[in-house]
């Protein structure tokens, strides 16, 4: 089993400092892209990620909520989404995305759709291969 990064993802990075087996890869191109992923053939299922994530976007891939109820003030990123979210990641740095919504409390929301792009990012995708672009946001 696999950890899963959802659309609650808004980049922060502070995952990826703390995956012993460096199975974190932010998405790239952003627009296509929007969150950090998780390899789920390299995942060692540890957790780490879990608590280091300030918007607790990471979950347990059999715990990925079909019903998120948000609190007020989340925002979601997603493809075709298109709000816009400005802010500083782990590290400081501008974190701007185009792709976003942010969620009204009780709104309830299903995230188990986010569990196949992060297979699909490592299958189809750019997989690590992202990291050759990776300007840190």
């Amino acid at each position: 089993m696999t950890h899963i990064i959802t659309s609650l993802c808004v980049r922060d990075r502070g995952c990826i400092e703390v995956c012993p087996v460096e199975c974190i890869v932010p998405g790239q191109p952003v627009a296509e892209w929007p969150w950090m992923y998780i390899d789920p053939d390299t995942c060692i299922d540890c957790g780490a990620c879990v608590p280091e994530c300030p918007f607790a976007a990471i979950f347990p891939e059999d715990e990925v909520p079909a019903g998120y109820t948000a609190k007020g003030g989340e925002y979601i990123s997603n493809v075709g989404l298109t709000g816009h979210y400005e802010a500083t990641n782990h590290h400081g740095k501008a974190v701007v995305l185009d792709s976003t919504k942010q969620l009204a409390a009780g709104e309830v929301v299903d995230l188990t759709p986010d569990i196949k792009p992060n297979y699909a990012f490592f299958k189809s995708g750019p997989g690590y291969a992202a990291k050759d672009s990776d300007q840190g946001s």
